[in-house]
């Protein structure tokens, strides 16, 4: 189950990007499996809390993933996958409160569909 939460996770973020940037990179692709397997594995944790906080909290893990992996392919490898250097509350040009809100946006739709459904 967790290669298909994983494959379905990175497909959809991959879409996603490709969507409302015109492009995506393969890390994303990984990145995005990642974060929706990490989800999937906290599923029991998040449920039990109120949708805003579980939202919050996916924000969260959403953005740590983001920081980790763009200090691995951003600026240790020079890749430039992404740059939100000109964007303000950046840090390092890996994250900013603007995707972080973004983030939050799409775990409330994600974890509020899976308590919608999972009733």
């Amino acid at each position: 189950m967790e290669i298909l939460v994983f494959a379905l996770g990175g497909s959809a973020y991959g879409l996603m990007e490709l969507l409302f940037r015109g492009h995506t990179h393969w890390t994303m692709v990984i990145t995005g499996g990642a974060c929706v397997l990490t989800l999937y594995w906290l599923e029991e944790w998040l449920m039990g809390m109120p949708l805003i906080l579980a939202a919050a909290a996916g924000a969260m893990i959403v953005t740590a993933y983001e920081f980790s992996v763009g200090l691995i392919v951003n600026v240790r490898l020079g890749w430039h996958v992404w740059d939100y250097s000109s964007l303000p509350g950046n840090i390092m040009g890996q994250i900013c409160p603007v995707f972080t809100v973004a983030w939050f946006v799409l775990c409330l739709v994600f974890l509020g569909l899976i308590k919608v459904f999972a009733q």
